[in-house]
């Protein structure tokens, strides 16, 4: 990739992709209109413009293969590390060279390098970690547990994150009234925070949760947030996929994203 103009600090993007999984088995390799998922994934990470280099940190040779058929380099690691951090923590632990970390889920085959590009701006800021969201658009979306919505303050930075629709409202909530975002993950961190998250074992909230991201919050860092005009579709089950492909028909077999 060429050197974007302008560039401030060195990013680097990391796609963890795991082979197993309980709920999906294989699925970095699953066909979404002929190709791979986790090909979609790269594909869209290498549109970013301010990314320096894109790695994928896999535990498994096949997906190594297609990733690398792309020209892209694969960081391969122990199928025993637990979460997708710690995955993309080993993978940058030999390029200090690189001030910040990106964490592109590597089950996102929608995401797209204007996106990513948004995402590193907002470390430009001196954040420990950034994140993006968007805002709801009906109290139905509120209501689901398998969406994290973020409390924002004044400066765009996260005070919590909660899979229950916050904060609590003793009024019903009314179309467009809405006090909280659409948490999107994908992640940025300054290479030291990462570190220091990554040695920090899961505490109270996180597990309470199923949040990572309230572990940077008890470690006392600031999270910027990006709002965008983008809404992610991650593949946990082979039904996704069904979606996905319909999304993607839509664009022209294309993924999309616009910053807001």
């Amino acid at each position: 990739m060429g050197q974007p103009k302008n560039k401030k600090i060195k990013a680097i993007g990391v796609i963890p992709a795991r082979f197993g999984s309980t709920r999906f088995e294989g699925k970095p390799l699953k066909p979404i209109l002929g190709k791979p998922m986790i090909q979609w994934v790269v594909e869209g990470a290498l549109q970013s413009k301010m990314l320096d280099k894109v790695v994928v940190a896999t535990d498994d040779r096949r997906i190594a293969q297609v990733v690398e058929s792309l020209g892209v380099d694969c960081a391969m690691t122990d199928s025993a590390i637990k979460t997708g951090t710690d995955r993309v923590w080993k993978a940058v632990q030999e390029r200090p060279e690189y001030e910040v970390v990106l964490n592109i889920q590597g089950d996102e085959p929608l995401i797209t390098g204007s996106i990513l590009d948004s995402l590193v701006d907002l470390m430009t800021s001196g954040s420990e970690m950034a994140t993006l969201a968007r805002e709801f658009q009906k109290p139905s979306e509120i209501e689901s547990r398998t969406t994290a919505k973020i409390i924002l303050n004044q400066n765009n930075e996260a005070t919590y994150f909660s899979r229950l629709p916050i904060p609590y409202s003793r009024e019903s909530l009314a179309q467009g009234d809405f006090a909280c975002v659409k948490h999107i993950g994908l992640y940025a961190f300054r290479r030291a925070f990462l570190e220091r998250f990554c040695a920090q074992a899961p505490v109270s909230s996180e597990v309470f949760e199923g949040l990572e991201q309230l572990r940077a919050l008890w470690l006392g860092a600031r999270i910027k947030v990006g709002l965008v005009n983008f809404d992610s579709w991650g593949v946990d089950t082979p039904e996704d996929v069904i979606r996905v492909e319909e999304i993607l028909k839509s664009r022209g077999g294309r993924g999309h994203g616009q910053i807001s």
